[in-house]
């Protein structure tokens, strides 16, 4: 696994679009004193039950990996929360 050149920026950003994403979707309310391990653990977890992203192996899950996984993610996101609700709801009508 390559660390992405901005990761840091996109693990950020990850985290807005994920938080925005489950809370307009209705699966969570995050709060204040909820933690960026948490935050980025939920919406991982989250974003695989949708089928928005495919699953790393159980023996490889680790922070590390969840943060690589979601800043990839985020870096591919350009159009905002509506297209991947579109798409979310479109995975679980299948």
């Amino acid at each position: 696994m390559k660390k992405l050149k901005n990761e840091k920026e996109l693990v950020k950003k990850a985290i807005a679009l994920g938080v925005e994403y489950g809370e307009k979707r209705g699966a969570v309310e995050f709060e204040a004193t909820d933690s960026a391990t948490e935050k980025l653990e939920y919406i991982y977890r989250l974003l695989i039950h949708d089928k928005l992203i495919s699953p790393i192996p159980e023996t490889d899950i680790s922070q590390k990996t969840i943060r690589h996984k979601l800043a990839m993610w985020a870096s591919k996101q350009n159009d905002g929360i509506k297209p991947l609700i579109e798409a979310a709801i479109k995975n679980l009508a299948k």
